[in-house]
């Protein structure tokens, strides 16, 4: 099969939201600049990280002070370190044509362009390397250990300023915060677009008991204190949700292997793995002057079949989320990420584990997300509470607030 070429179709900027009438009217500055015309902004960077970037020096023997930078990927470590520390609903994505790339004297870096590791070079050069890097600048996720947590933080330079006319788009974090740009910038022609994923939030909350709802998302950047991943007894993390875990976190499948080697993972019997690191010293970037990282990250290894050529079992379903109901109180889970167990590669189908799951979870005294199938869309019906539990649930403004 012939490679896909990449298609870029813009460069992204982040910024506050406070910052978007000026950048629309003024363009996109450099720090040099902002401070020569003495342009009042919210910053939403550690200044600290940002002053680094006067220490590394571009082909044309400027420092980084002196260019606008732009990312291929916005959904990055440093979008990620951002949000750590401010709200969502402060952050703007501003979408800037590729024709920029054609200003004398751009650069393009294969990763974070402040790295020692990253280089800087011509675009010509600088594209190539982007399209041999498709595959991590399309990922949703990225490793610390094998260099993607940098080379997806690639950047293009452009010295100086960005001119307005090439700002085409504003991605934001919901629906609200679109209203309240809308009426904030002058420009007409500037869509401002609600893409909650792009912050790492769910596409969708909704509501099925207090304290238990469906979430259309990514499990992986949930904020609950113990993630659920299915997987098989054989010690195999081939496909799905657990070798996503395999590649993002490798001390999973390491304690997953000894699990199943001593048995203390089986069907029925989930394997709890009480994780001592910071997620957030992971995912974002320099992660050493976070102020306060995110809780622990505990990994609820679940079975779901006995081999992995296998069918899930939905006996064994359910009797893993009754050894969860028995145990999570003792074992000391804070509130719990599932996935739909046993739905795609399991060959389940939602409107007979969906049920299974929220019933059994419905109990518990924490909060629980129950992560949605995505293999394709699912009836409204079998997303009720009635068809989940059989009673009605609360408002899906209550349901946000848990989450």
């Amino acid at each position: 099969m012939a490679k896909r070429k990449l298609d870029i179709t813009s460069l992204f900027y982040l910024t506050h939201v406070r910052n978007l009438p000026s950048i629309l009217e003024r363009g996109i500055l450099s720090h040099r600049r902002v401070e020569t015309d003495g342009v009042e902004f919210t910053r939403i960077y550690d200044a600290e990280i940002v002053t680094h970037r006067r220490d590394r020096i571009a082909p044309d023997r400027n420092n980084l002070w002196h260019f606008a930078n732009l990312y291929f990927q916005p959904r990055n470590p440093m979008l990620y370190r951002v949000l750590h520390e401010r709200d969502a609903r402060e952050i703007a994505i501003v979408a800037v044509s590729p024709a920029v790339l054609a200003t004398p004297g751009t650069f393009v870096t294969d990763g974070n362009a402040a790295s020692p590791e990253s280089e800087i070079v011509a675009p010509k050069e600088g594209l190539k390397r982007i399209e041999s890097m498709q595959k991590i600048l399309m990922s949703d996720y990225w490793n610390p250990l094998d260099g993607s947590k940098r080379r997806i933080m690639a950047e293009c330079l452009v010295p100086d300023h960005i001119s307005p006319e090439h700002i085409h788009s504003v991605y934001v974090s919901a629906h609200t915060v679109a209203t309240e740009v809308r009426a904030a910038i002058k420009r007409t022609d500037v869509p401002v677009i609600p893409e909650p994923h792009m912050f790492f939030m769910p596409k969708r909350i909704t509501p099925v008991v207090n304290r238990l709802f469906l979430v259309d998302g990514d499990m992986f950047f949930s904020r609950l204190h113990a993630l659920t991943v299915s997987v098989n007894v054989k010690g195999v993390m081939g496909k799905g949700l657990a070798s996503r875990a395999k590649y993002q976190f490798p001390d999973v499948y390491v304690q997953y292997q000894d699990a199943c080697r001593s048995k203390q993972l089986r069907m029925g019997k989930p394997y709890l793995y009480k994780r001592e690191a910071f997620v957030d010293e992971e995912l974002a970037d320099d992660p050493a002057s976070l102020n306060a990282p995110n809780a622990r990250k505990w990994f609820l290894l679940f079975a779901t079949k006995n081999h992995w050529r296998d069918n899930a079992d939905l006996a064994g379903i359910e009797t893993g989320i009754r050894w969860i109901q028995d145990n999570y109180e003792r074992e000391g889970i804070r509130s719990l990420a599932v996935p739909a167990l046993g739905c795609g590669l399991g060959q389940l189908d939602w409107s007979v584990v969906g049920p299974v799951i929220c019933r059994g979870l419905s109990v518990l005294g924490v909060d629980v997300a129950v992560y949605l199938p995505r293999e394709r869309d699912l009836p409204a019906e079998q997303l009720s509470s009635e068809f989940l539990v059989g009673r009605a649930g609360p408002t899906i403004r209550e349901a946000a607030a848990a989450y």
